[in-house]
């Protein structure tokens, strides 16, 4: 049986506090603290994977531009935090596709949809966030789109 991530993250609570991780308790925390708060919101969502997935990366991408703004203070001491959280937390991400892959698996959508300039970039982004979920950062995808519907 596959756990789900709240059952996933509170085993990983147990094993950080055992451990005496600060960084894991830290980031776990948060991840649990951010899970609560999409189930308790006004208009609550389920908590499907794709949703999961969504909310980890939303979580990374701020603890990466928190990052990039203490490496510009030479703020060491809150750069190493960051980037602690931002590993912890892509453990519970699906892994990343390398970018030859990438670029593959966009080809395919790409004749999927029947896209052939730049004005169909929408529903191939739309297509490719679905099949990719989680698996690329929606940047990546968005600059391999281009260049592949600008030939």
């Amino acid at each position: 049986m596959i756990m789900s991530l709240e059952d996933t993250i509170m085993s990983d609570l147990k094993v950080a506090m055992k451990k005496k991780d600060q960084a894991g308790l830290r980031t776990i925390r948060a991840i649990k603290a951010a899970l609560l708060l999409k189930k308790t919101e006004r208009h609550p969502v389920e908590i499907t994977p794709e949703v999961e997935i969504k909310l980890l990366q939303k979580m990374t991408k701020q603890r990466q531009e928190s990052l990039d703004i203490y490496q510009k203070q030479n703020r060491a001491d809150l750069a190493r935090k960051e980037m602690e959280e931002i590993e912890i937390i892509k453990k519970y991400l699906p892994d990343q596709l390398k970018p030859d892959e990438l670029k593959r698996l966009l080809q395919e959508v790409i004749l999927e949809t029947g896209a052939t300039r730049m004005k169909d970039m929408g529903k191939v982004m739309e297509l490719a966030n679905k099949k990719l979920a989680g698996k690329a950062e929606n940047t990546l995808i968005a600059g391999i789109v281009k260049s592949l519907l600008s030939n």
